[in-house]
């Protein structure tokens, strides 16, 4: 097939635009950044710049990829274009990600109508964002926990959902440098534990982040699809791990009201509340292989 990979010059896009290309896809690939299109020339893609909050801009680059599949991998999460992340101010860091997720991607699926592209699939996210109440593994059918974040999310879900196309909602990614912050921050001891530690996350390594993104363009399915492992775990089981093979001594214990002050809201949610995910669907639908089933597996091969 013919596919348009928006934002292939990211985490995920790279690694998505490289199984696409391995697998006999044709494939162009967007960046805003003009100095990465000889990194998606060198994984095998045509590129192509593209602003994605330009209705313009995304209009000619689809009508001249002349895309069977648009997937869209367009986030605002680099130094580039978040700045230096606050975790006090959330809605700073996010901000242009949420754009892309309400604005952008309604220009996509406008220039897909436009174009005759059938089929769109897109990022999404579920991490740790399920409803915080009930249990703590969610599955496609709970609701997110409704923020302004998850408000921009929601939207993507539905017109995308509804237009036919597929939304994949990722997990907190690791490998290939996707949370070397993190782990800087765990090696100098600035990640402790919240409370309890009680709040779950769902982890995916980015690879196979990837391979569930290409089956979902390879097959007829629509629909939301939690693309996570096998192991939701509270962050006082996954953060003492992280710790021991990234080197760093076990992470500290902080009261809740004093994490409030420090990082904001939004931190000690996802510490003490936040909710994991079940990827029984994505496996069952999607016959999607995980190669690492857990994070334990990942961390461990990752970092040591």
């Amino acid at each position: 097939m013919r596919v348009l990979v928006a934002g292939g010059s990211g985490v995920i896009g790279r690694g998505v635009v490289s199984v696409l290309v391995a697998r006999g896809h044709q494939v162009s690939a967007t960046t805003t950044d003009i100095a990465k299109l000889g990194l998606l020339q060198r994984l095998g893609a045509e590129g192509r710049v593209m602003d994605g909050l330009d209705p313009l801009s995304v209009g000619e680059v689809v009508a001249a990829a002349k895309p069977d599949v648009i997937v869209n991998q367009m986030t605002g999460l680099s130094g580039r274009h978040a700045g230096k992340a606050n975790p006090r101010r959330p809605d700073r860091f996010f901000a242009a990600t949420n754009r892309l997720r309400a604005e952008g991607i309604e220009h996509l699926l406008a220039a897909a109508t436009a174009t005759g592209v059938p089929r769109v699939v897109t990022q999404s996210h579920g991490s740790f964002n399920g409803v915080r109440e009930g249990g703590w593994v969610k599955t496609e059918d709970d609701p997110l926990e409704v923020t302004e974040g998850t408000k921009a999310v929601a939207h993507l879900e539905r017109v995308v959902t509804e237009a036919g196309g597929v939304a994949l909602r990722y997990g907190a990614f690791y490998g290939s440098g996707a949370n070397d912050e993190q782990i800087a921050l765990v090696r100098k001891r600035l990640l402790p534990i919240v409370g309890g530690g009680t709040g779950y996350t769902s982890w995916v390594h980015v690879d196979d982040a990837a391979s569930a993104t290409v089956l979902a363009v390879e097959q007829d399915c629509t629909g939301v699809y939690n693309i996570v492992d096998d192991e939701p775990a509270p962050v006082s089981e996954w953060l003492p791990v992280l710790a021991e093979y990234a080197g760093a001594k076990p992470p500290l214990r902080i009261p809740a009201w004093l994490a409030r002050v420090l990082a904001g809201d939004m931190a000690v949610g996802m510490m003490t509340e936040g909710r994991g995910f079940s990827n029984a669907k994505a496996k069952r639908e999607l016959d999607w292989v995980l190669r690492y089933p857990s994070w334990r597996q990942g961390f461990e091969e990752e970092l040591t």
